[in-house]
């Protein structure tokens, strides 16, 4: 077989059925491969950062690991930034790259990027396939990292020759790596240890992750029968949306930057913290030495690296956090524990939650973007819906007030914060989910970086749903430009914005526009009865600001909670501290 035959046929036999992508010379054999078979269905793409994140939201919608498919040099360098999110991200693609044939490499032929060499910081592993025979190993190899331990995207590079060369396809069995071996069950006397230490605790508080994410769905269930049976208060970073329904009475919101004041403060307070796997980024720390001071510290992770790399821990434990809470909740039972009682405990968190940090003005005119978003969300709740983001304030306004009752319904770029995520990632979604109702909440700046990807959707028929946040700011930077610089609103106000639904309309979507409040219930309405893909613009009051919030380098306890107090007037020692 060809060496493009073989890594079609690998591909297939991993059960691949779709690859998101976009052709050019060095890939030419691979297309044709794929042209000539019916198994795998290929997504054409607008840009290759598309394809990466499209992908994505095709892996976290369906547990499945997205594939991607783009050609030499610029195919490879416009798809890193996807590949980069999905590392931060812990999210399973492989993406397969084409390359010069391997006479030319080093020569700086047409399209040659050195493709290892860029992608080594931002992939799990990454392969330069020089031997035919070697490719249908390769690919399994890839896929048996990308789905095991921590998720991650791998990069296979294949030169031009090797894809047109024969060799016998060789499969290899059973995968085992000679050195990547990730521990998955946990160490039984470390659990037993957690278990009695979340006991003992008075004010515990369960802080979740993605990790609970990635486990499977059987891990979230795992987590709402921890926190029944402990009466432990959850809270969750914005990977982690999802994992326990935001109906419960323990869920306390989002912490972090932009969490939750009950949620913020709980942490801060707390004698107990376990941490499911969740890697304790900045945006959830706030200023270490301030992080949950009075709390002893348990964190559960398949990644080794990520125990003490931040926040040291009391105790550390290795592991899938799906096997480790199945471990917990039997050992609890097991030795007959009862629910704490945290009378105490759950009293001081219900004057925190009196304080209704996510409480906005509606006093003029104009809609609130908060509003739209709980507009959008009692609209569709019963239809439980994907939502995609982009990044930016209307992506923390989603967090806030949208609420999330089940895993995998909720895809946004957390730890790279990457602008253009949201759509491409919704036809991803929409792709493994052909029958579910998919909406992408955006902003006005976010959404034209993977503009293109409407000409995408219509090809594929996709009913995706846009809803845009449009205050003609880029919000997040404006936010910022009045809380740190005075109100010096540096090249944050779109001049020049174009109409979006003609443009919807351009591209072979239905546009809608809404403008004022009374508006907003039957606009939403019409997106939903609307057949196929619609993108709706819903003006929102411009100098909205995402609150509450904590500033970058602050304390959870320094929290701003009112519109007046982003005034541009912070003191000297918090602009350090930014």
């Amino acid at each position: 077989m060809s060496g493009a035959d073989i890594l079609v046929q690998a591909l297939t036999d991993l059960g691949v059925e779709h690859v998101f992508g976009y052709p050019g010379g060095a890939v030419l054999p691979i297309y044709d491969a794929l042209f000539r078979q019916s198994r795998i269905k290929h997504i054409l793409v607008r840009h290759e950062q598309a394809a990466t994140h499209a992908a994505e939201g095709y892996a976290r919608s369906t547990g499945k690991p997205g594939v991607v498919l783009v050609t030499s040099g610029p195919g490879a360098t416009n798809a890193v930034t996807g590949i980069t999110d999905a590392l931060l991200d812990s999210i399973p693609i492989v993406v397969i790259t084409g390359q010069v044939p391997t006479a030319l490499i080093g020569t700086d032929a047409f399209q040659e990027a050195d493709t290892v060499g860029i992608t080594r910081h931002c992939t799990k592993h990454n392969y330069l396939v020089k031997d035919p025979a070697q490719l249908g190993t390769v690919v399994h190899e890839a896929f048996h990292i990308a789905i095991s331990g921590r998720p991650g995207p791998v990069v296979i590079d294949v030169p031009k020759d090797v894809q047109v060369a024969t060799a016998t396809y060789r499969t290899p069995g059973t995968i085992q790596h000679k050195t990547y071996r990730p521990q998955v069950k946990p160490d039984t006397a470390l659990v037993e240890a957690a278990v009695e230490m979340l006991a003992a605790a008075e004010r515990p508080i369960l802080y979740t992750g993605g990790g609970v994410i990635n486990s499977g769905p059987c891990a979230s269930m795992l987590l709402q029968e921890l926190a029944r049976i402990t009466g432990a208060p959850v809270t969750s970073t914005l990977m982690g949306l999802g994992a326990l329904p935001a109906s419960s009475d323990q869920w306390l919101g989002m912490l972090g930057m932009h969490g939750t004041y009950e949620a913020n403060m709980a942490m801060h307070d707390a004698d107990l913290m376990v941490c499911l796997g969740a890697r304790f980024d900045d945006r959830v720390t706030g200023r270490l030495d301030a992080f949950s001071p009075r709390s002893k510290k348990i964190h559960v992770d398949i990644d080794r690296s990520s125990i003490n790399k931040t926040v040291r821990v009391d105790l550390g434990i290795v592991g899938d956090v799906g096997r480790t809470l199945e471990d917990m909740v039997r050992i609890w039972k097991a030795r007959g524990h009862q629910k704490n009682d945290l009378t105490g405990w759950w009293r001081q968190i219900g004057e925190w939650r009196a304080k209704d940090c996510l409480g906005f003005p509606e006093d003029g005119p104009e809609i609130m973007p908060q509003r739209a978003i709980r507009a959008l969300y009692e609209a569709t709740r019963q239809r439980k819906p994907i939502v995609t983001t982009e990044v930016g304030q209307h992506q923390m306004w989603a967090a806030q007030h949208f609420g999330f009752e089940r895993p995998n319904k909720w895809l946004t770029s957390g730890g790279l914060g990457t602008m253009g995520y949201g759509l491409p990632a919704a036809i991803g979604a929409q792709i493994g989910n052909p029958q579910a109702l998919v909406i992408d909440i955006a902003g006005e700046a976010s959404i034209q970086m993977n503009i293109q990807e409407l000409a995408t959707a219509s090809q594929y028929r996709l009913p995706v749903k846009i809803f845009i946040l449009n205050n003609e700011y880029m919000g997040m930077v404006r936010q910022w430009q009045d809380l740190t610089y005075e109100g010096r609103h540096s090249e944050s106000y779109s001049e020049a914005l174009p109409d979006f639904v003609k443009l919807a309309q351009a591209y072979g979507w239905t546009g809608l526009r809404i403008e004022r409040p009374d508006e907003l219930e039957g606009g939403i309405a019409m997106m939903l009865d609307t057949p196929g893909p619609v993108l709706v613009d819903c003006r929102v009051a411009k100098l909205a600001n995402c609150l509450p919030m904590i500033p970058s380098g602050a304390a959870h306890t320094d929290m701003i909670l009112q519109e007046t107090q982003v005034s541009g007037t912070m003191d000297d020692e918090a602009k350090a501290l930014v």
